[in-house]
């Protein structure tokens, strides 16, 4: 684990908000030299603090206007039954981000598909066809407050 400073700190509050800051405009807002930024910046990849770079696309400027918070229960909770589960919703396009929590619910999923039709098709021609999905609640979102919140200590 390494230590994150308050100059890293800053350093990875400039990377979040925009990645494709040059080295040296990063290194003046910074207060320091260019060769030393960047050497706190491999620092930070090699430790993994800095996991990857990328770009935030937009989903309804994609034509993905439906997005939905999905609720799943297993009916096996067996090596199997969970790793089928999570190989299969690693592979779905549709699915961003799938989280395993504590709770009544075992697997939340954040789902963007074009329209009802399509998440729909979703729900019946995939998650309802995982052998070890019992139920499945939605929650459609109407607005999003936050994503993506820089990462801080």
């Amino acid at each position: 684990m390494t230590q994150v400073d308050d100059r890293d700190q800053r350093i990875l509050t400039l990377l979040q908000k925009d990645c494709r800051l040059s080295n040296a405009e990063m290194a003046e807002a910074v207060g320091m030299s260019a060769s030393a930024l960047w050497r706190r910046v491999r620092v930070l990849e090699e430790a993994g603090v800095i996991e990857r770079y990328g770009a935030t696309v937009n989903p309804a400027r994609m034509g993905l206007r439906f997005e939905a918070i999905v609720h799943v229960q297993l009916t096996r909770h067996d090596r199997e039954g969970t790793g089928a589960f999570i190989s299969a919703v690693q592979n779905r396009a549709e699915v961003q981000e799938c989280y395993a929590t504590t709770g009544q619910s075992d697997y939340h999923l954040r789902v963007l598909c074009r329209d009802l039709d399509a998440f729909n098709r979703f729900l019946e021609e995939f998650l309802f066809r995982q052998p070890a999905v019992a139920s499945a609640q939605t929650n459609v979102v109407l607005r999003t407050i936050k994503r993506n919140g820089p990462v801080t200590r």
